[in-house]
C-alpha cells in the first residue's frame, strides 16, 4: 500500500520522463554560440592587426631585447591606425597588454634579488607569448579580442 506521500511507480516513470524532456530543453537554451566574425573587417585590417599583436615577439630581437616587444605594436599601430578602424583598436589592446607585461617583467626582474623572481621571469614571458599568439590569431579570424592581465594606459 502506497503512502500519502509517495507517487505509485507508474506515475515516477512519466514523471522522471517529463523532468529529463525539461532538462534538456534547459541545456540546449544555455548553448551560446560565439559570434561569427564580422565580414566588414577587410582583410588587410585584419593582416595588420595581426601585426600589431605579433609585434610583441621583438622582445626576441637580439637588438631590442627590453623594449622591443612595445617598440614595433607602436609603429605598426602608429602607421596603419588612421586607415583601418579594427587595427587602431587592437593595436591599442596589444600596446597596452605589452606595456603591461613590460612592468610586470621588470617587477619581477627586481624580485629576482628576493629569490622570487627566478619563478616570475620565466612565467612572465610565458604568459606574453601565448596571449600574444592567441590575439594574433583572433585578430586574423576578424575578431575583438581583449587581454586579460592588462592595464588600460591608452584609451
Amino acid at each position: 500500500m502506497a503512502k500519502k506521500d509517495e507517487i505509485p511507480e507508474s506515475d515516477q516513470g512519466s514523471a522522471n520522463e517529463a523532468g529529463n524532456e525539461q532538462k534538456v530543453d534547459v541545456k540546449q537554451a544555455q548553448k551560446v554560440e560565439p559570434s561569427p566574425p564580422s565580414k566588414e573587417i577587410d582583410k588587410d585590417a585584419r593582416m595588420w592587426a595581426m601585426f600589431c599583436h605579433l609585434g610583441g615577439l621583438a622582445m626576441f630581437i637580439p637588438v631590442l631585447p627590453v623594449i622591443g616587444n612595445v617598440i614595433a605594436p607602436l609603429i605598426l599601430w602608429q602607421i596603419k591606425k588612421d586607415n583601418y578602424p579594427f587595427v587602431n583598436e587592437q593595436g591599442k589592446e596589444a600596446l597596452n597588454f605589452q606595456i603591461s607585461m613590460l612592468i610586470y617583467g621588470l617587477i619581477s626582474g627586481l624580485l629576482c634579488f628576493a629569490c622570487i623572481g627566478f619563478v616570475l621571469v620565466p612565467a612572465v614571458v610565458i604568459v606574453d607569448v601565448v596571449f600574444l599568439l592567441i590575439a594574433a590569431i583572433k585578430a586574423n579570424d576578424g575578431h575583438h579580442y581583449r587581454y586579460p592581465l592588462t592595464i588600460r594606459f591608452i584609451k
